[in-house]
């Protein structure tokens, strides 16, 4: 799709009687368009969605689902395909669970939804020991239950609110406890080849997504069931990551990159190079021994010395 996604430039926020105000609001109108850009970028990059998609939005009720259907409404106001949204929650019937807060939302907002509602709190709780971790029970059920509505709403495309924090916690969740080299991919089509699974969000930080629930005042609604489990390897994962960022500016970034610019012939898979069969050509290639060269690496900053440290103390 040659189309463009992006959002277009917009006038300066207008100029704010007190320094600070006017200080926050030129961050947000840069949040905004930051996250509109990328949104739109992830959109063009995968062909994500097309002219008459009928895309529904799985709302949880969390800050980045909340945030994937902002963003999503913005964009099909000036999007160069027509699209449909419809918000779809799936009520799993969680003690304390309230009701009435996303119907309330999506009225105010204007956007079509529907409600299932299906007690998989208690197929989950029954079947799921005391102190195991209850995510993956959890996420068969709901993906099983989302595919059948998106079949009886007409969707066309299904859009789940994976950020990219998201996808690189699961490619290294996925090393280290599972011996492969696999992330979440932007698009997808499900295992009975009827569905097609987007990530819109698949280029946002989780920051940004952390500070625009925060200016939306989304009325976030906490899951109960598995979000309150602690020591969860994916929170450790996270943990590990958040530290990265703060310590390596802009690793997060160079990450994500990284799973966009694979070379199959530098890592060990067989199926994926042809190593067995390899045999010299006499033609220079790109595959060749160039890997053994040092890469390209920004300079390490130097260390201060005892007495900078301490005077810095």
């Amino acid at each position: 799709m040659n189309a463009v996604w992006t959002e277009p430039e917009a006038p300066a926020p207008a100029a704010a009687s007190h320094q600070a105000a006017a200080k926050i609001e030129r961050e947000t109108h840069k949040l905004e368009k930051r996250l509109c850009r990328e949104v739109g970028r992830a959109i063009t990059d995968y062909n994500m969605i097309e002219e008459g998609d009928k895309v529904m939005v799985c709302l949880s009720g969390g800050k980045d689902s909340y945030g994937m259907l902002d963003i999503l409404l913005k964009l099909k106001a000036r999007a160069p395909v027509n699209f449909e949204l419809i918000a779809v929650n799936l009520d799993q019937k969680q003690p304390g669970f309230p009701e009435d807060v996303l119907p309330a939302y999506l009225k105010q907002v204007g956007v079509p939804f529907h409600i299932e509602e299906q007690d998989t709190y208690s197929i989950v709780k029954r079947v799921v020991p005391e102190g195991k971790t209850t995510c993956g029970l959890c996420s068969r059920l709901r993906r099983g239950i989302l595919y059948r509505v998106a079949d009886e709403l007409g969707a066309t495309k299904i859009a789940l609110g994976h950020h990219r924090d998201d996808i690189l916690a699961t490619f290294f969740l996925n090393m280290f406890f599972a011996a492969k080299l696999k992330a979440m991919p932007p698009k997808l089509v499900s295992d009975d080849g009827r569905h097609v699974v987007i990530r819109p969000l698949a280029y946002v930080a989780e920051k940004d997504l952390v500070r625009w629930a925060q200016h939306r005042g989304f009325p976030i609604i906490p899951c109960n069931l598995c979000g309150s489990q602690e020591n969860l390897q994916r929170q450790v994962v996270g943990d590990m990551l958040r530290d990265w960022e703060r310590k390596h500016p802009g690793r997060l970034e160079n990450m994500l990159h990284s799973l966009q610019s694979v070379a199959p012939s530098h890592l060990l898979d067989g199926t994926l190079h042809d190593f067995k069969g390899l045999k010299p050509t006499g033609v220079a290639s790109e595959d060749g021994d160039r890997a053994f060269d040092p890469p390209e690496l920004p300079p390490v900053p130097a260390m201060p010395s005892a007495v900078q440290v301490f005077s810095l103390g």
